[in-house]
């Protein structure tokens, strides 16, 4: 049989890009290092639908490897052993319950350990978190860093589900933002069906879509300037 040079080009393409992806995500580092989690490499035609089926378990099971992306054949994924009793909230990164912070507060660590945000009330009780994804190291677009701003902000504006980008794509904008939630300049908290374990984006704080409604419909409903506190470090 013969193999036309472009093809197999293309194959080992595929396999590169596959295993640096593995390399970076979240959940394929930690299956590796936390005896908590089942690593579990994912065959040909399997999705998050056929491997979960029931809606619970496969929200779990994407907050712990910290994606919403399509799975592709090759792709490691932590799974949890205890999946039939997990709650959410024993799998978060973050302190159950810290100081009271007299006021609600939302923490993104965007640090590889973590990558994630957790929503406390003004006692200091953890009530809700979520994957991240922040800005990357270098962005071809932009020729240069597009880091995300760290320090501690308050959200100043937001919109609904028809929230859009005024500057992404370049010269063109229009790039989905749902439930965004801008606390400085123009970096914002927003919903994506692009959170691929590792941090991707031009400098927003990438999130679940469903999670991102939560923060903005029901966390932030009443108070629009909920401090935002951003970290690179671990929290």
């Amino acid at each position: 049989m013969k193999i036309h040079a472009s093809a197999l080009l293309s194959f080992f393409l595929a396999i590169a890009l596959s295993s640096t992806a593995n390399a970076k995500s979240y959940g394929s580092r930690i299956c590796a290092n936390d005896d908590r989690f089942t690593c579990y490499t994912v065959k040909a035609g399997e999705s998050w639908q056929t491997l979960f089926p029931q809606a619970d378990k496969r929200d779990l099971v994407m907050r712990i490897n910290r994606i919403n992306i399509q799975l592709e054949r090759g792709m490691r994924i932590a799974i949890p052993k205890d999946i039939d009793d997990a709650d959410m909230l024993n799998y978060a990164p973050f302190s159950r319950q810290i100081s009271s912070p007299g006021e609600k507060i939302i923490v993104v660590s965007l640090h590889e350990n973590q990558l994630a945000f957790g929503a406390y009330d003004a006692e200091g009780y953890l009530k809700y978190w979520g994957p991240v994804s922040g800005g990357r190291s270098y962005c071809p677009d932009l020729g240069r860093g597009c880091h995300t701003a760290v320090g501690k902000y308050s959200i100043y504006r937001k919109g609904g589900a028809s929230c859009k980008s005024t500057k992404f794509p370049i010269g063109r904008g229009g790039a989905p933002m749902p439930y965004c939630m801008y606390f400085h300049a123009g970096f914002a908290l927003h919903g994506s069906h692009e959170v691929p374990g590792y941090n991707a984006s031009h400098g927003c704080v990438r999130m679940f879509v469903n999670d991102a409604q939560w923060l903005n419909e029901n966390f932030t409903r009443d108070e629009d300037s909920v401090p935002v506190i951003v970290k690179s470090s671990q929290i």
